[in-house]
């Protein structure tokens, strides 16, 4: 039992080297050589763990679906029971929580997607049973649906740097998209909508 708790405490160091070399040097820095020397330890060490840096990065996925998943559970249970969408609101603080994460490792997780694609089946599968959670408690799923895409656009443009808004914009929308009393109220009427001049 020793043994596994050395190996298993070892996997984590080389996962933390990893992340830490991503975030100081970037993903094209990441190499054998580099974690072991970040975490210490001899390169036979690493590939003892990891064969190869595609096996490194798949492990720093799985990791950032463990975080998120813990994450999650945390949510749920200090204020999901706030949210008349607790599926939703989750969801939605996962992908707010995902912005403060370091650029380069979501981008060396992309990466690692691009390499081996098969790694989005286990996410696509993720997703497809929060928005079943989410169209099941929802009193207009259509809307909720969209406010998900949203937190998802926040996101993505985010960690490509292509997000005019600033960090505290950004953090506001978020609030909004949390926000259940506003897309519960009903739709007002502001007057007949005129059709754009030809």
């Amino acid at each position: 039992m020793e043994n596994t708790a050395r190996s298993e405490k070892t996997r984590q160091l080389i996962i933390q080297a990893a992340l830490s070399v991503i975030s100081r040097d970037g993903a094209t820095r990441l190499t054998i050589d580099a974690i072991a020397k970040e975490a210490g330890i001899s390169k036979g060490g690493v590939l003892h763990h990891f064969r190869t840096k595609q096996a490194v990065l798949i492990a720093l996925l799985d990791n950032q679906r463990t975080q998120y998943a813990k994450f999650a559970r945390d949510f749920l249970e200090n204020k999901g029971k706030e949210s008349s969408e607790p599926s939703l609101a989750t969801q939605i603080s996962i992908l707010r929580e995902a912005t403060k994460q370091p650029q380069s490792v979501a981008l060396a997780i992309l990466g690692a997607i691009s390499e081996q694609p098969s790694l989005l089946d286990g996410l696509r599968a993720a997703d497809a049973v929060n928005i079943a959670a989410i169209r099941n408690e929802s009193a207009d799923p259509e809307l909720a649906i969209l406010r998900w895409t949203a937190a998802r656009g926040l996101l993505w443009t985010s960690l490509f740097n292509m997000c005019p808004l600033t960090d505290e914009e950004r953090e506001h929308y978020f609030d909004l998209l949390l926000n259940d009393p506003r897309w519960q109220e009903p739709v007002r009427k502001k007057g007949k909508s005129k059709p754009a001049a030809k």
